[in-house]
């Protein structure tokens, strides 16, 4: 079995890096093209209270990191990475960029692994993303501290 485009979403945390390391060695395997995406989502409790360009700086950086993700992609190998950068609710905006893009058959993902309180106020985003997801979803736990 094999897959034809890959969806990585990263948040630029060590987990996300391993989970592009991991997106990236399948997407060479099975000659597939990797889709590295990013969302953004603005703060709702300080977004009106922030200069706008303070608003474009913090978009710019993270614009400037989803770069440097589909940098470290193809010195990885991936002969064919597409950046995406999304703005909302992360697992929503994910979902959606599948449903509008058919030949999107695997996502791979990290997870932070929260558990308990932190869990119940935050929820998990890859857990969203594995429920309402339309292909596979692959989801890489951290190495980090192990």
């Amino acid at each position: 079995m094999g897959f034809k485009k890959i969806l990585c979403p990263v948040d630029f945390s060590p987990c996300s890096r391993d989970a592009l390391r991991t997106a990236a060695q399948l997407a060479r395997e099975w000659s597939a093209s990797l889709v590295v995406a990013h969302v953004w989502q603005p703060s709702q409790w300080s977004f009106g209270e922030l200069a706008p360009d303070v608003i474009q700086a913090a978009v710019d950086a993270e614009q400037a990191e989803l770069r440097n993700a589909e940098m470290l992609a193809k010195e990885l190998g991936v002969r064919v990475v597409e950046p995406r950068f999304l703005t909302g609710s992360p697992w929503d905006q994910l979902v959606t960029a599948v449903r509008n893009d058919p030949e999107i058959d695997l996502i791979v993902m990290g997870t932070h692994g929260r558990t308990g309180l932190k869990h119940v106020v935050m929820g998990s985003v890859a857990e969203k993303v594995v429920r309402h997801a339309p292909c596979a979803v692959l989801v890489i736990r951290s190495r980090e501290g192990k």
